[in-house]
């Protein structure tokens, strides 16, 4: 599915070219005033990074200033809520990814309002690929030296990620159930946080998104073993694919997109796909530096891509026994 939307992209960005703003501007209507662009993770990471890329672009694009407002917390549920009880006129935005959206139904009870039906898709803007990395300093080289060492001691491999229920998370529950291993998983409030102790080696591995981890892979604070796609990164060309290091089923990958209240009109909805594919088409080096694939969709797709991905990971949870949270 995913192979499918990229051809689809650089088609559809090269054919948005048209001035936009200058139409918004002519109609005396949507945007009047500032928009708001939440980001439901703390700074630092790849859902901050993106959104802020994105946050500038609109505000090229639209004429006015869009902020960028980081409400961490329940692994995003809380920034995402708060945006879900906005109201619908375009004027507060989500930078979503699959995680927060698609993978904490599954997993939360008593989840407090259903992503399908509450948040109107606006288009995709990125995926990319996640990354194991370790400490240098650690003896793990390779994915088997990690799968060693957690079946020869149970439990006592910590494992970091950006906060319960997330892709990398889960990322890492399914890289557990595949090897057949037990890992203890210590969540944080976003990736960057957990960057302290993995530097420090308080906390041995994580699966982190790539465009996050690539300073530290870079700067030798950190060593990737392994990435997470069905093909190596060109960020990391001398890395191997988790599929390459002996696990042939394993693919873990992320996205992310702008989304509005439920209910917003469809006028406004159209307008911020179109700028949102003239903001892909200019950021796409930016992007591509970060490690992760620029992507425009319409809206149609990006709703189509949230429910396919929901139920992918469902089945991921339920066959490697993932309780509540």
């Amino acid at each position: 599915m995913m192979k499918k939307i990229l051809s689809v992209v650089i088609t559809a960005c090269a054919l948005v070219t048209l001035p936009f703003t200058s139409a918004l501007a002519a109609s005396g209507a949507y945007p009047s005033r500032p928009i708001v662009l939440v980001v439901p993770f703390a700074p630092g990471g790849t859902t901050d990074l993106l959104g802020r890329l994105v946050a500038k672009g609109l505000s090229e694009n639209l004429g006015v200033s869009v902020v960028v407002e980081n409400r961490p917390g329940a692994g995003g549920n809380i920034g995402s809520n708060s945006v879900v009880k906005a109201t619908p006129d375009g004027y507060t935005l989500l930078l979503g990814g699959a995680g927060h959206l698609v993978i904490l139904p599954s997993i939360m009870p008593g989840f407090p309002f259903d992503p399908y039906k509450s948040l109107e898709p606006v288009a995709l803007v990125g995926t990319a690929m996640n990354v194991l990395i370790a400490n240098p300093k650690s003896p793990f080289q390779h994915v088997k030296d990690v799968a060693d060492y957690a079946r020869e001691n149970p439990k006592s491999l910590n494992y970091a990620s950006g906060g319960n229920g997330g892709v990398i998370h889960l990322a890492a529950e399914l890289f557990a159930h595949q090897a057949n291993v037990e890992l203890t998983h210590i969540p944080y409030k976003g990736s960057s946080a957990a960057y302290g102790d993995l530097v420090s080696g308080r906390v041995q591995i994580m699966f982190d998104n790539l465009p996050s981890a690539l300073p530290y892979i870079r700067s030798g604070q950190m060593r990737a073993i392994a990435v997470t796609g069905e093909e190596r990164s060109p960020e990391l060309p001398d890395v191997p694919t988790m599929q390459q290091e002996g696990m042939p089923d394993y693919v873990a990958t992320s996205w992310w997109g702008i989304l509005a209240p439920a209910g917003t009109p469809p006028d406004i909805v159209n307008q911020l796909n179109k700028a949102l594919a003239q903001v892909v088409e200019r950021e796409k080096e930016a992007m591509v530096r970060l490690g992760a694939t620029p992507v425009h969709s319409t809206e149609a797709t990006f709703r189509r891509v949230m429910v396919e991905d929901g139920k992918k990971w469902e089945a991921i949870i339920k066959s490697a026994g993932i309780e509540g949270l």
